[in-house]
């Protein structure tokens, strides 16, 4: 049997890291063979695009460019990780996946969102998440948790590229992952992530056992 592909999205700041982490461990002691990868990311070239796009030091990308790298990391990653995963009946769990393109570059960034749906339709050869965990808290929640994450460091934990944005920016990006949700309720399930991790990890781990199960029965 195929496995299945879950990802978490969300606003910079809403714990979906976290989550994605919590998820994994606890649907492993249940034995399911898991897979946990992110984007931008997941593969060494994957990686290396990955440096590009969110470096501070990069302020001149033009949205093109940024978009069109997005989708070559997310090539690569599919078809070198994420695909063969599934293949091999894997449960693959990704924090962000296209839905992060569609909210942070058509909506955050303006961009048409059917070029961008396009060139990552053709980047991931069409795969879909079965299963989107969308954590949500309010801009000023999100902002807040990053300053404080930001605080006191110099370099590892800075704010990046992505993440140094402006506030109307990220209430841009928080309307198009609602978007996104409205359109796509079967597939995307809206987490409250204004709450304590146990109550999130509750409410995502109930909903995955429930989605495995009827995975497996199929």
């Amino acid at each position: 049997m195929k496995g299945i592909f879950i990802t978490f999205e969300g606003p910079d700041g809403a714990g979906k890291t976290t989550q994605l982490q919590k998820l994994a461990q606890e649907i492993t002691a249940l034995g399911y063979d898991v897979v946990v990868t992110r984007e931008p990311g997941g593969t060494s070239i994957s990686d290396r695009i990955r440096s590009i796009i969110l470096s501070p030091e990069n302020k001149e990308m033009t949205d093109q460019a940024e978009v069109l790298l997005y989708a070559a990391s997310r090539a690569q990653h599919v078809h070198e990780l994420i695909l063969p995963a599934i293949e091999a009946g894997k449960v693959v769990l990704c924090d962000r996946f296209i839905d992060a393109s569609v909210a942070y570059q058509a909506y955050g960034l303006g961009v048409d969102r059917e070029m961008v749906t396009s060139i990552n339709r053709y980047a991931s050869s069409g795969l879909q998440a079965e299963r989107t965990y969308l954590l949500d808290v309010p801009v000023e929640v999100s902002q807040h948790r990053l300053r404080q994450r930001a605080a006191g460091t110099q370099t590892e934990l800075q704010l990046d590229r992505i993440e140094q944005k402006g506030f109307e920016y990220h209430s841009r990006v928080r309307d198009g992952f609602h978007q996104i949700a409205a359109e796509e309720p079967q597939r995307v399930k809206v987490i409250d992530a204004n709450r304590t991790e146990a109550e999130i990890a509750e409410d995502i781990l109930i909903d995955c056992k429930r989605l495995l199960e009827v995975h497996l029965s199929g």
